[in-house]
């Protein structure tokens, strides 16, 4: 949800920017559109780097020694939480 914010932020922002050639006594429209895009930008990279996070996979190698000789165990462990 985070990433389509973010996007939808700057997409706006960019609207406003860009596309919009009105005059407000009040507000500049620019100025707005510029501080969306930026918000959207800081919105996107947040979001990318926490799913970057949740998805983490962890290998474990692990040589255990028993009375008949050396063997080894390979575990591949994947964490992640699931929505």
């Amino acid at each position: 949800m985070g990433i389509g914010t973010g996007i939808f932020l700057f997409v706006v922002g960019a609207i406003l920017t860009f596309a919009l050639n009105i005059q407000v006594t009040w507000i500049n429209l620019d100025l707005v559109g510029y501080l969306l895009m930026g918000a959207g930008v800081v919105v996107f990279l947040i979001s990318i780097i926490l799913v970057a996070r949740k998805r983490q996979t962890v290998s474990t190698t692990r040589t255990a020694v028993d009375p008949t000789g050396t063997e080894k165990v390979t575990e591949k462990e994947t964490r992640g939480d699931v929505l």
